[in-house]
């Protein structure tokens, strides 16, 4: 008796799995093949429509179908995400242990005690035909944009033909919850080409993970008490006002390879060139869909304990289908990025640096969400909304971190990234881990 109890137990529960396993026809969930698209494909191939009772004088059932700039413009959170992801520099390919050739000695002698900056430059060189080999994890986890929280981003749809009056001035008011995540796995190798000239080259393998929420609510400004006119239908055919709407994906895969070119022009000062090449899908967000060049100046000043450093660049973008529209594969320019870092690093030991870093990121007529109020056309209901304009705006970081010499050549990084503004699309935290070696 107890066996078939409990098999009966089984079945039922695995019965009950099954139902809420199928998908509930009134909370919307939809899977994105492409992240680029998941606004505009977040509530289905007709867009966000309401249910109605409704009949037209021609006899067909009223079908409400409602619009808004939500879905277009928001595509720009592909921009603004991808953006951001250029905008953090890559750590540091060179090598943190630096060497110079002794020709009294006829050896390679260290050339600093610190290990140098983690997300900044510094002028030293690997030295001829040395090696650098590292590897960092990078976790993103994007918080807010514009200081507003992304779990909570208003937008409003209006009837089509709203200007015509009566019913058409209802609207659909939404809060959706953006959850974005960006993993990032970055391989670094720098060759020594000359005493004064390295090479490096970034692999990084990026993971994106992204769930939008809409939740939708009626607002019958112009049928007042007529529920039939705009509705969703809920649980046990009842009518409602409100229904939830889901799209998601993930996605992985190599990201922009970057090509550094590194030369020194004295003992304190060199200039970079970086050059970024789109082999990243941007159609999933995994790279930014076009290439990029960034001449950069290095100015750094190496003593015992303290070493100042500064790098000034300029990023210009190709274009790409992420700044124009990814659903028809037409291409717009991306923005633009002028870039700075200033800071220091301290060799506290002969084992241990510990580095401080003020980052700032100085987009060029960059989409920008902007948090206004929508006027209803009854003349009286306002309801929070957004909108994205071409603005020019600047992002600025804070980070810590050092690194540990743990055994000879072998290095350990440890860096965190911080916010000091709310501009643009931003992470509160992004961490670091990773290694390097020289030989």
């Amino acid at each position: 008796m107890l066996k078939q109890t409990l098999l009966v137990a089984l079945v039922m529960c695995f019965a009950c799995g099954l139902v809420s396993a199928q998908e509930d026809p009134f909370n919307v969930a939809v899977p994105i093949d492409q992240l680029s698209t998941i606004f505009t494909q977040l509530y289905g191939p007709g867009g966000l429509v309401v249910d109605s009772l409704s009949v037209l004088p021609s006899g067909d059932t009223h079908s409400a179908h409602f619009n808004s700039d939500f879905q277009s413009q928001f595509t720009q959170f592909g921009v603004a995400l991808t953006s951001q992801l250029a905008a953090v520099p890559l750590p540091s390919p060179a090598s943190g242990l630096t060497y110079e050739f002794d020709s009294d000695l006829g050896v390679f002698q260290r050339s600093s005690q610190s290990f140098g900056p983690i997300l900044a430059e510094r002028a030293e060189t690997i030295g001829s035909g040395r090696f650098s080999f590292g590897f960092t994890f990078q976790n993103f986890t994007f918080d807010t944009i514009e200081g507003l929280d992304l779990d909570s981003v208003p937008s409003v749809f209006e009837h089509d033909d709203s200007f015509l009056g009566g019913g058409r001035i209802d609207v659909v008011s939404t809060s959706n919850s953006i959850r974005a995540r960006v993993n990032q796995f970055t391989t670094f190798v720098s060759y020594g080409i000359t005493d004064r000239v390295d090479l490096s080259l970034a692999i990084p393998v990026v993971s994106t993970d992204m769930t939008v929420v809409s939740t939708a609510l009626v607002n019958r400004l112009g049928t007042g008490g007529n529920d039939e006119v705009h509705f969703y239908r809920q649980q046990g055919d009842t009518i409602g006002d409100q229904r939830s709407f889901t799209a998601f994906g993930n996605a992985s895969g190599i990201g922009d390879l970057t090509l550094r070119l590194k030369g020194r022009m004295s003992a304190s000062s060199a200039i970079g060139l970086d050059v970024r090449m789109p082999t990243g899908d941007e159609k999933n967000l995994l790279g930014v869909g076009a290439p990029g060049i960034r001449p950069f100046l290095i100015l750094s000043r190496s003593s015992r304990a303290f070493s100042p450093h500064a790098n000034l660049g300029y990023l210009w973008n190709g274009s790409s289908v992420l700044a124009g529209d990814p659903l028809t594969g037409v291409s717009a320019d991306l923005p633009d990025q002028a870039t700075y870092v200033i800071g220091a690093d301290f060799g506290v030991s002969e084992r241990f640096t510990f580095v401080i870093d003020i980052l700032g990121n100085y987009l060029i007529d960059a989409p920008r969400l902007i948090q206004t109020e929508f006027q209803g056309r009854d003349g009286s209901t306002t309801f929070p909304t957004v909108a994205f304009e071409n603005q020019s705006y600047n992002l600025l970081s804070g980070a810590v971190g050092f690194k540990l010499n743990v055994v000879e050549s072998l290095l350990i990084d440890m860096n965190i990234l911080f916010n000091l503004d709310d501009n643009g699309l931003r992470d509160k935290i992004t961490p670091l881990i990773g290694f390097e070696y020289a030989f």
